[in-house]
Parts: structure tokens; sequence; C-alpha cells
């Protein structure tokens, strides 16, 4: 691996974990688009979320209506080519509605895992695993 690659690597390295370590937990409107290219494509959006950045834009402020004192607790990250894979844990307290779920006010942490293509310092294309229903038995909407 060429010297250039190893910078490319760890600049996409930096920009993944940029978004989810500071940018979300920021709600950062101005940072998310000067890390989202115009033409993106999030494959993991809510149903009716515009493309680009108006919808990653979108997702973020869902969250941070949704969940105070958000953190992302990155423990893992793999970076090969364009792509970065992120295991993170996901934890907060739920404070406002969610897919129309009054807030509970209850804490909650899930794992989830990211797959970013970077290129060109941009995020092209988002995929994810989440673990949606443990975040959902912790906000006590769901049992199990």
């Amino acid at each position: 691996m060429t010297t250039t690659e190893r910078d490319v690597l760890a600049q996409n390295t930096a920009t993944a974990r940029r978004v989810l370590e500071e940018i979300m937990p920021a709600d950062d409107e101005a940072a998310m688009l000067e890390v989202v290219s115009a033409d993106s494509v999030n494959h993991e959006a809510p149903t009716g979320t515009p493309p680009g950045p108006a919808g990653a834009v979108e997702v973020m402020h869902m969250l941070a209506r949704a969940f105070s004192d958000q953190h992302w607790e990155i423990e893992k990250t793999v970076a090969e080519g364009d792509l970065v894979a992120i295991f993170c844990t996901h934890s907060g307290r739920h404070t406002g509605e969610l897919f129309g779920i009054a807030p509970t006010g209850n804490t909650f942490a899930y794992r989830q895992t990211h797959l970013l293509r970077i290129v060109d310092g941009k995020g092209v294309e988002h995929w994810a695993v989440r673990d949606d229903a443990a975040l959902f038995r912790q906000l006590g909407v769901v049992s199990g």
C-alpha cells in the first residue's frame, strides 16, 4: 500500500468518525453539508427522506429532536479502498417524539454498524445495521 493510499484511508476514517463523534451529537447542519456529497445515497434512510445532503440533515435533525445527550461510542473501524466500516454503540435519552412515539425519558444504548463510501472527502453512500429492536425495548414500546 502506498503512502497516498494510507493517507486516503486515514482521511476517510477520520471523516466517518467525525460524523458520528462530532457532527451528529452537535446537530451541526453546516458541518454535515461539508461531508456529504450532493449525489449521496443513504440506503437506510426512513421512507420519504429526501436524497442527498438534505436527507442526511433531516435524519440528523430527527434524531436530535428525539434524543438528548446523544453519543456514539466507536468500538472499531475498518477501512479498505473507499469504504469505512464502523461498529459503535448509540446512546442517549428519549426526550422527544420518534416515529410517533411520545418521549419516554428512558435512557438507551444499542449497537450499530455503519458502512460509508467516501470519495474526495465526502460521503457518497451509507448502509447501516442497527439493533432497533433493542432500542425500542429500552424505550419501553415493545416487550421481549
